[in-house]
């Protein structure tokens, strides 16, 4: 009988051990599988592979259906849909809806437990998206509004888990923008005197350690540091770091292939660029995901300026031509492509002596609105032709 409960309690001690060593193995295979799902699905948007990464959601949702990520990051398809044309505003109304739903399902965790780090993260995720699409469509107030409300979200769930390091590519959006914005459209800057005021330096600390360190922002948090340095700094090599690294890792998202050539431009690297913008132009013929008729009408226009730069007039006249056809099957209102193109074929017109050709495209300048001194550029050259 004794060595009955001996063995009984030898067994008890053996499962309490087993038991001890497995379950947080368990939990660990769980939450192994769970951020699998999402990180191969967050690389199947920057890659572009929209039905791919559905299907991932979707399974995600499956799985984990009181969880707020896979509504989330379903979202995220629709917001790179816009990104790749930014100037079709199609996806605007889908997009909103998919945040709404993401906040309404974060709302319905919140009020059984306010302390849900997860959805807490997820709601100021969903209101920052939409603030972003809101400042991309220069609805200052009401971005700035969405900025306000997601922020004292983030900051109470990095309270509850200081150890999440995502929750800072917010603290780095915020702070980043916040300051930078009003600097460079002063319009803005009565709107941000209720608000908490902003930080550029510590901004971009914030996001430099999510982009080193984010479990699932990362590549989000590299993406804004490659676009703040273009657009707010001007530190064109800092951007270009950034845009090597996510063109390395998605080489076929027109997004950051476009940056690295837009930088060289900047840098004067014309032949870089024109090596860049070759490669954009093929994959805009083969058709590829993203590569459309404005990315490739963009690329055209580069090499034609690269080969007008090396004087190569038969060569840049025909990229500039080409672009002016592409350009030509955009429904959109003109811009700076579409002004200097016209610009460059009245002045390589008249450099091959079309004299009647070169005086219609300078016309046709004057026809739009005034782009960098267009106007008066063209008025010189229809009084004499353009000379080198």
């Amino acid at each position: 009988m004794l060595k009955d409960v001996t063995l009984i309690h030898s067994m008890k001690k053996q499962l309490i051990l087993y038991i001890a060593l497995i379950f947080p193995t368990l939990l660990f295979s769980q939450e192994t599988k769970f951020d699998s799902l999402v990180i191969k699905g967050i690389d199947e948007i920057y890659s572009l592979e929209f039905e791919q990464a559905e299907f991932t959601f979707e399974k995600l949702k499956t799985d984990y259906p009181k969880h707020p990520a896979g509504k989330f990051f379903s979202a995220m398809i629709i917001w790179w849909k816009v990104l790749l044309d930014l100037n079709n505003e199609q996806y605007d109304d889908l997009f909103y809806d998919k945040l709404e739903e993401v906040i309404d399902f974060c709302d319905d965790i919140l009020d059984e437990n306010e302390n849900d780090p997860e959805a807490l993260f997820f709601k100021g995720g969903a209101i920052g998206f939409r603030g972003r699409l809101r400042s991309i469509r220069k609805d200052w107030f009401d971005a700035a509004a969405d900025g306000k409300e997601a922020l004292p979200l983030v900051f109470k769930a990095y309270e509850i888990d200081s150890t999440n390091i995502d929750l800072k590519l917010g603290f780095g959006i915020y702070n980043y923008y916040a300051a930078a914005v009003p600097e460079k459209y002063p319009a803005v800057k009565p709107l941000m005197f209720f608000f908490p005021k902003g930080d550029k330096k510590k901004g971009i600390e914030y996001l430099e350690n999510t982009a080193y360190n984010g479990k699932y922002t990362q590549i989000e948090s590299r993406y804004f540091l490659m676009n703040l340095y273009f657009n707010f700094e001007q530190d064109y090599s800092e951007s270009l770091k950034w845009a090597k690294l996510l063109h390395k890792e998605f080489p076929d998202n027109p997004v950051f292939h476009r940056f690295i050539g837009r930088i060289y431009i900047r840098l004067y690297g014309y032949p870089e660029a024109s090596v860049i913008f070759k490669d954009i132009h093929k994959k805009c013929l083969r058709k590829k995901t993203g590569y459309n008729k404005r990315v490739e009408r963009e690329a055209l226009y580069y090499m034609g300026l690269f080969h007008f730069s090396e004087d190569n007039t038969d060569s840049s006249f025909s990229y500039f031509a080409k672009c002016d056809s592409v350009a030509s099957k955009i429904e959109e209102d003109e811009n700076g492509f579409v002004v200097n193109t016209a610009l460059y074929l009245g002045m390589l017109n008249d450099q091959l002596n079309k004299r009647d050709k070169a005086l219609f495209y300078y016309e046709k300048v004057l026809d739009y609105d005034e782009f960098r001194e267009s106007h008066e550029k063209a008025e010189r050259y229809l009084e004499k032709p353009y000379e080198k």
